[in-house]
């Protein structure tokens, strides 16, 4: 997990322009499966109290629908979302063009940490009786 939030920041300081956040997760929509960033989102909340999700284009839909999951399983509320437009240049065409950006950040539902420990107790039940 160590080499994933490593390339989390990698990816973060390759972005420029906004300041480093250590509990962002800039969501890409070809580079790993959706329930990578729920699984990522959740051990952020767990270190850091809240998470900001952050995504341009097509990528959008990844992080709305990471957000709701989040939150139809009692784990997150949202604290803020901010949609814009971002330019950037085309490498096709050599011209600017305009994406739009959505960020949500979450925070920790009261009784996060209980939901995470009773997961964390099923996990360890299942394995248990895989052994046996």
């Amino acid at each position: 997990m160590e080499e994933i939030t490593e390339g989390v920041n990698a990816i973060n300081l390759a972005a420029g322009g906004d300041s480093y956040k250590k509990n962002r997760i800039q969501v890409s929509n070809t580079k790993k499966p959706l329930f990578f960033y729920v699984n990522l989102a959740k051990r952020y909340m767990q270190q850091h109290n809240e998470v900001e999700l952050s995504a341009l284009g097509m990528a959008i839909a990844t992080v709305v629908t990471v957000a709701e999951i989040l939150k139809n399983n009692g784990l997150a509320v949202e604290k803020k979302i901010l949609t814009s437009t971002v330019d950037m240049k085309d490498d096709s065409r050599g011209r600017p063009i305009q994406k739009a950006k959505i960020e949500i950040v979450l925070g920790k539902t009261e009784n996060f940490d209980e939901l995470m420990a009773a997961a964390a107790e099923e996990r360890e039940a299942a394995e248990a009786e895989e052994q046996s």
